[in-house]
């Protein structure tokens, strides 16, 4: 067996799930997931959505954006704050806010409330994350049992994104685009009556202050980023709004990293940020989340531009991914118990990456469609073996204190790949003159990130 500093396991930690530790494990997954479903619940619903409550085709895409900008934006400010007044505060906090907008979105008779439960959704989002991971990663010690738990939450937040857009579609042909947000209701509520019995409250015993100026320029420049990146691939990347934006971005995310350098109590330590399990795990998992979200924004296209599928046809279509999801990541921790995460992230990227490289021969007929279900089903595999890889490397080795933290920067790195992955798919297809043509070489261009980000991983995580 090859043991690495990564998964290795303290003698005291426990061989198994105790009843306490399933519980805790099945509350958090059940909020993780139904977060992942938030994501992409309304892709499928949104031109009816602006139907009803009279969106211009314009202001029809800010539905998703204004999510994304406020999930992504406060994610890492929430992180810190769950270690300063008590994970489970902000978990229990956030879940309530979670089933009051949904409420609120899903009785909402004009643009304003929808938009503004929309933000709050995202808000919710970007507390409930980083603090339920950080319960997770508090709860369960380093090592086997750490890594079986991300495991299983990994594998329930992909397919969470995959079974968004299925259930979107059903509730919106069967019944009502409402019920994209009322079905959050109950599942909130049981969870805030569960949770509290089941999950313990962690905060340092000293409170530190909270650093403001940090939290300031890193929510503004995760803001303009996200922002600058949406832009983009609205009106392409010479646009001189999403330019401004990016640069703004850029400007405040150098600030930031000064401003941690003076702070007393800083938001994230520089010597966090000079870790290298913090700096190469985040990086490899910012390449899973920029291709593999992308890549279901290809396929979308080839499915229903190429072959003319409905909308959900294709989304049913992407089962097979949620599939192998699913079982890369129920399998991911027994492959990190037995070779270490490094090579997980090695691993499942190549794996990725030779799968995606395989839906380069798709023809424009339906006969290749079991290429795309048999890539996709390995995809997911090595896609999920490698976020799983990427959650247990950026969270190894800090103490629970600083879970919050760490879990909010790795967080803050899924969120940011998921936005970035479709702008700048979407910025290589336009450049051929077919459709097809033009995916072939995103296509390309996805594995390529896919391949470098592995072989950055096997060069700059060391083996112990």
């Amino acid at each position: 067996m090859v043991a690495t500093a990564l998964s290795t396991r303290t003698d005291d930690s426990p061989a198994r799930m105790d009843g306490r530790m399933r519980l805790v494990l099945l509350v958090l997954l059940v909020a993780q997931f139904m977060l992942a479903v938030d994501f992409s619940i309304l892709n499928v619903a949104l031109p009816v959505i602006g139907e009803g409550l009279g969106f211009s085709l314009g202001n029809l895409q800010w539905i998703a954006t204004a999510f994304a900008l406020a999930a992504a934006g406060f994610t890492l400010l929430f992180g810190r704050v769950a270690d300063l007044v008590g994970r489970r505060r902000l978990f229990l906090a956030g879940m309530a806010l979670l089933g009051i907008s949904s409420l609120v979105g899903g009785l909402a008779t004009g643009p304003e409330v929808l938009m503004a439960a929309r933000v709050a959704q995202g808000l919710a989002t970007a507390a409930v994350t980083p603090a339920g991971l950080s319960l997770l990663t508090s709860s369960f010690p380093e090592g086997p049992l750490r890594a079986k738990a991300l495991g299983l939450n990994g594998a329930l937040m992909s397919a969470g994104f995959t079974t968004g857009a299925i259930l979107g579609g059903v509730l919106t042909e069967l019944l009502s685009w409402r019920w994209a947000f009322f079905i959050n209701v109950p599942v909130a509520l049981a969870v805030l009556l569960v949770a509290p019995a089941v999950l313990k409250e962690s905060r340092p015993e000293i409170r530190p202050r909270l650093d403001v100026p940090g939290a300031i320029t890193v929510t503004g420049g995760l803001l303009a980023l996200v922002y600058g990146l949406t832009v983009a691939g609205e009106h392409g990347w010479t646009d001189p709004v999403a330019l401004a934006a990016l640069a703004a971005g850029a400007v405040l995310l150098v600030a930031f990293r000064f401003v941690e350098q003076r702070a007393a109590s800083p938001l994230v330590p520089v010597r966090i940020l000079r870790r290298r399990t913090v700096v190469w795990g985040n990086l490899a998992g910012l390449v899973a989340f920029v291709t593999e979200t992308s890549l279901v924004f290809l396929m979308t296209l080839y499915l229903q531009d190429v072959l003319g599928f409905s909308p959900l046809a294709a989304g049913l279509s992407f089962g097979v991914l949620g599939a192998g999801t699913i079982l890369g990541g129920v399998y991911a921790s027994r492959f990190i118990g037995r070779y270490g995460s490094r090579a997980a992230l090695v691993a499942g990227g190549l794996l990725q990456a030779v799968a995606t490289l395989a839906l380069f021969g798709l023809g424009d007929d339906r006969g290749w469609l079991w290429l795309l279900l048999a890539a996709t089903f390995a995809g997911g595999i090595g896609n999920m073996l490698a976020i799983v890889g990427f959650m247990v490397t950026a969270t190894s080795g800090l103490p629970d204190s600083e879970q919050g933290m760490a879990t909010g920067l790795a967080t803050m790195t899924q969120q940011i790949g998921i936005t970035m992955g479709t702008p700048i798919m979407s910025a290589v297809v336009v450049t051929s003159t077919t459709v097809l043509d033009g995916i072939g070489l995103a296509v390309l261009v996805n594995a390529a990130i896919v391949f470098a980000g592995a072989l950055a991983a096997g060069l700059f995580l060391r083996r112990t």
